[in-house]
């Protein structure tokens, strides 16, 4: 029907030129972006997936780190006792030394002063070894038992004490270490081969090596025995946070390809669906034009 106040053919025109467009624009957006989902608009459930998976990446990556912080806070504290290995093996050896009949009273009083100076620095290592402000080693050194010994080592550095790490994005994955009781053993029996290791300051020699030095010799293998224990409990826990950290890498790297197929634009597909949007935005335009030049076909009846 022709008629001058309803054009049907331009109206159904317009409509379909309005929703062309509209599609068109949402294509550029994607492309110009490069997520597919610009609002909730776009996908409400997808995004809220998205958004979960994000959290997790985000909260793995931060993970990550922290295994790495934690690793190297064990490598500091077993570098440190690797030294101590090393200054206790020197005193036993002294000791060794000294209770041999060879060796004279002013050997063994040269050799005393020796392994006072050692304990002294085991005492340094042990007290101010620490990672990030914090003591790591630190205890009172007082202790009669190793269970005394454990006990005061809680008020004093960070192994001292049950610790947990935080190895994943959920409040569920942590790690518990606990090397109290290696360290207070280790405490305990450095202590008990060394007086100059329990009380550094002190003004006189000791008589390890002067006076009993082949007990010495026994208490410095126990000595050596529980730092080598110690060093053990650090060593594998270290040793987990690695795996720990290559897990968090495998899990991150995933999740996040699944979080890109979720938002990210196909730009083959995209750029296709623009370009078909195009043409259809010129074959609108040019409908248009011709529909709208049907009323004056009306006129042309009253002629």
């Amino acid at each position: 029907m022709l008629s001058l106040y309803t054009n049907a053919a331009s109206l159904s025109t317009q409509s379909a030129m309005s929703s062309t467009q509209k599609d068109l624009s949402t294509s550029m957006q994607r492309l110009g972006t490069g997520y597919r989902i610009n609002s909730a608009m776009d996908d409400a459930a997808g995004l809220q997936i998205a958004t979960r998976l994000n959290a997790q990446v985000s909260g793995m990556k931060v993970a990550m780190r922290n295994t790495q912080n934690d690793i190297s806070m064990l490598q500091t504290g077993e570098g440190a006792l690797n030294e101590a290995t090393s200054i206790l093996t020197r005193m036993k050896d002294l000791a060794t030394q000294s209770a041999d009949a060879s060796s004279s009273a002013n050997d063994q009083t040269a050799m005393q002063a020796e392994y006072d100076a050692l304990g002294r620095e085991l005492n340094n290592i042990m007290t101010n070894t620490s990672f990030g402000g914090q003591a790591l080693l630190a205890g009172a050194k007082t202790g009669t038992t190793a269970a005394t010994a454990t006990a005061l080592a809680a008020g004093g550095g960070k192994f001292g004490a049950a610790i947990n790490f935080q190895i994943g994005s959920s409040s569920t994955e942590t790690m518990s270490f606990n090397a109290a009781t290696q360290l207070g053993q280790a405490d305990f029996d450095i202590g008990s081969a060394s007086a100059a290791y329990k009380t550094p300051g002190m003004a006189g020699a000791g008589t390890e090596l002067t006076g009993a030095a082949n007990a010495t010799i026994g208490l410095l293998s126990n000595a050596l025995d529980s730092v080598g224990a110690l060093r053990s409990a650090m060593g594998a826990a270290a040793n987990r946070l690695d795996h720990v950290n290559n897990n968090l890498s495998n899990m991150s790297n995933n999740v996040t390809q699944a979080k890109g197929r979720i938002m990210d634009t196909d730009y083959a597909s995209e750029s296709a669906n623009m370009t078909t949007k195009q043409m259809l935005m010129q074959a609108s335009t040019a409908m248009l034009k011709q529909s709208n030049g049907m009323s004056s076909m009306a006129m042309s009846l009253l002629q």
